[in-house]
């Protein structure tokens, strides 16, 4: 790993073709340096020593598997007592992946963990612990112990029963959410990317499905498996990351990018928290790319959307990343609104009703 002329970490990129022979080496001088304290203290019984991020596995009891990823699956769990999730992920599966690769997503994992590990805020979901699996491990379950293979690594967080924000708003899908719900809401996630930017963090894949609600439905920032330290340069920082829909056009493009790409995505899930709708529902991944980035395509704002929230949104998904807003200014925009007047959106089912523009087929 490079570090910036700031010292800042650049774990933004990944020498594929070198790691897993840099690994290789780590581990042999890791293992030899091990075993000779080993022996310094009576002939090879101690335990190795615990990073600080990592988790007992005695300690840990994996229950039932809540959703199922690329990679691996989420499980509930219990860590020392606490309602944990467990994310199992799991890279060698079926002998798919070349130790190379293997070696690069156990790279990506280690700075998932090295970023998460260090944040302590109220809207990013608290991280307790993780293993890298790099010895089989053998942890309890509702049915006896399982034995996770080394190739396993698992990230251990609180648990937050409200699920993923993007079910909450499907599950409002017509009714939808009061004025007064959807400015805290925004709040909760942009007062989450501010402290990320603060620590020189870009999440790179900020989406409703990735924000979590706690039992009081505050919303909390997850799924850091694509966060990386901010590069100094931003040509260190390229590539399609992110999903569909919510990626900025830079990103789109291929062009270099920086924390600016996060705002953008903040702006479409604002669109999202007001209308209850997803983005771009009818057009294909090219369509949408082509849209966004040569014809500057962006959801439709309802002609009920108060001007104040409005302009957010536009402010936010600028084409122009130097035209965005910081996000702690956009925590301020949003302090700012009077909510007490209502300004939410109305049923169709209801009269004066202004969700027309959701009737007709959108797209470029």
């Amino acid at each position: 790993m490079k570090e910036g002329g700031d010292g800042f970490v650049r774990a933004d990129q990944i020498d594929l073709k070198s790691l897993d022979e840099q690994l290789e080496r780590h581990l042999s001088r890791a293992w030899t340096m091990e075993k000779k304290k080993e022996e310094e203290r009576g002939g090879g019984r101690g335990e190795r020593q615990r990073e600080d991020w990592e988790i007992d596995p005695s300690k840990l009891v994996i229950k039932g598997a809540i959703a199922r990823g690329t990679f691996g699956t989420v499980h509930r769990g219990v860590y020392d007592g606490q309602d944990v999730a467990v994310k199992l992920l799991d890279w060698g599966e079926e002998g798919n992946r070349t130790e190379a690769e293997i070696a690069a997503l156990r790279a990506a994992f280690s700075q998932e963990v090295s970023v998460w590990h260090k944040l302590d805020h109220p809207n990013v979901t608290k991280f307790i612990g993780a293993t890298i699996g790099g010895r089989d491990l053998n942890i309890q379950t509702e049915n006896g112990h399982l034995g996770i293979p080394s190739n396993v690594c698992c990230v251990v967080v609180e648990y937050l029963p409200g699920g993923a924000l993007k079910t909450f708003l499907i599950k409002n899908r017509r009714r939808k959410l009061a004025f007064k719900v959807v400015v805290p809401m925004a709040l909760d996630l942009a007062r989450g990317l501010s402290y990320l930017h603060s620590k020189k963090i870009v999440h790179r894949d900020v989406k409703t499905e990735n924000m979590l609600l706690d039992k009081t439905r505050t919303v909390k920032i997850a799924d850091f498996g694509v966060a990386r330290v901010e590069a100094q340069n931003p040509n260190d920082m390229t590539g399609e990351t992110g999903t569909l829909g919510y990626m900025a056009p830079e990103v789109l493009n291929g062009d270099p990018y920086n924390r600016k790409c996060d705002v953008y995505s903040f702006g479409i899930c604002l669109w999202e928290i007001y209308c209850c709708d997803m983005p771009y529902p009818d057009l294909s991944f090219s369509e949408v790319t082509s849209a966004v980035v040569r014809q500057n395509l962006r959801p439709e704002i309802p002609r009920c959307c108060p001007s104040s929230l409005a302009n957010v949104m536009k402010r936010c998904w600028d084409a122009n990343p130097d035209k965005r807003p910081e996000m702690d200014a956009v925590v301020a925009m949003l302090e700012a609104i009077d909510t007490s007047k209502g300004g939410g959106m109305i049923p169709l089912d209801q009269p004066q009703g202004c969700l027309s523009c959701f009737r007709k087929n959108r797209g470029p």
